[in-house]
């Protein structure tokens, strides 16, 4: 079987490519897909390659509106191989278009071109845009677009825009949402973190702290070990502006996911929300439109390890204002907003080229 590899910057990993027609179906038969992983896995380490973590199965899209069917798989640390369908990868997704565009699933990439891709692992429906390209990298956008519009009370996880969960005998603010990814956010002050350089160099202690937080946070939700919620400590850097570092598999993130930095933006539109209270938004009008229309022109500016990122999450009244009610008078409620896109500004791939793994799965099931 040929793969083809490509790296999103920012990535803590290559992402391996390859034809979703190779594999059987995860939806209707996901035990044979995971016996198939796992000799694809086995050849990566054959092949030199066992530090590759993230797999794309990509073919043509007969949803209606998309060109692009892809299926994340994230693979998981241990000697023997484990595999986590159920998330997404942004990172990936941007190297599955570029790789799409040179092994002929798709037109060859050009600037202007825009790609609908449907996330087979959980229903996502993503707009790659292509910014620039040249050679063997492109720079490309991505819009996580929802239709229906989603209200901003459904993407909490644990129901509430703050939620305590118990923590080393005593119990620890965290916001929980899901967009993109499933994130539980909490304050990097509460476990002694006083500013982003102490953030970025904090090391096994606080990684340990993180990881106990998502253990709880999964005995809460009743969600099996694994590595969803992912967790990402926050610090305020002003107005619109915070500091995120978060934990991967199985170490620190780079940067922070595509997916989190989705996740933080939409999480940072909830109303009482910690992403929200520490970017200075509960009654700043970076975030909302004092009609209660969109306000999201502005981006929410994340400071990474790695890089500053830029995401706009865009929302919608749930029920429209009529023109007479559009001056929201002081003390009176704003309308229910719903998160209708949410997107991320250029992000460079690197296209790395073919490998080629002994043999294929169709020969070897």
């Amino acid at each position: 079987m040929t793969g083809r590899l490509a790296a999103a910057h920012g990535s803590p990993s290559r992402t391996l490519v390859l034809p979703a027609k190779d594999f059987a179906d995860g939806a209707r038969d996901p035990e044979r897909l995971l016996a198939e992983l796992g000799r694809v896995r086995e050849d990566l380490v054959r092949a030199g390659l066992r530090e590759i973590t993230k797999i794309a199965l990509i073919g043509p899209s007969s949803r209606p509106g998309h060109q692009l069917d892809y299926r994340f798989v994230q693979v998981l640390p241990g000697t023997d191989p484990g595999f986590e369908l159920r998330g997404s990868c942004g990172h990936s997704i941007l190297a599955a278009c570029s790789v799409a565009g040179r092994s002929g699933e798709l037109p060859p990439l050009r600037t202007g071109q825009r790609i609908r891709v449907n996330v087979l692992n959980n229903g996502d429906s993503v707009e790659c845009a292509v910014e620039e390209t040249g050679g063997d990298r492109e720079r490309l956008s991505a819009s996580f677009l929802l239709s229906p519009a989603i209200p901003l009370r459904d993407l909490l996880l644990f129901g509430s825009p703050v939620t305590e969960l118990p923590y080393r005998g005593g119990t620890v603010e965290v916001t929980g949402a899901s967009m993109g990814n499933p994130y539980v956010f909490v304050r990097a002050a509460d476990f002694g973190v006083r500013g982003p350089d102490e953030l970025f160099a904090a090391g096994e202690a606080l990684f340990a702290a993180l990881s106990e937080v998502r253990r709880t946070a999964q005995a809460a939700l009743g969600w099996p070990p694994g590595v969803f919620p992912k967790i990402a400590a926050l610090l305020p850097l002003g107005p619109g502006r915070l500091a995120a570092r978060a934990i991967s598999v199985p170490s620190w993130h780079p940067t922070l996911a595509l997916t989190g930095a989705v996740c933080l933006a939409a999480a940072a539109r909830v109303p009482g929300s910690l992403p929200r209270q520490l970017a200075g938004a509960d009654g700043a009008d970076w975030v909302d439109g004092a009609d209660g229309t969109d306000g999201g022109e502005q981006p929410l500016r994340v400071r990474t390890p790695g890089r500053w990122a830029s995401v706009t999450a865009r929302t919608a009244p749930l029920a429209p204002l009529a023109p007479a009610e559009r001056n929201v008078r002081p003390g009176h409620p704003a309308p229910e907003q719903a998160l209708t896109e949410v997107g991320v500004r250029g992000t460079t791939v690197s296209y790395l080229g073919p490998v080629r793994l002994p043999a294929t799965t169709a020969s070897r099931a």
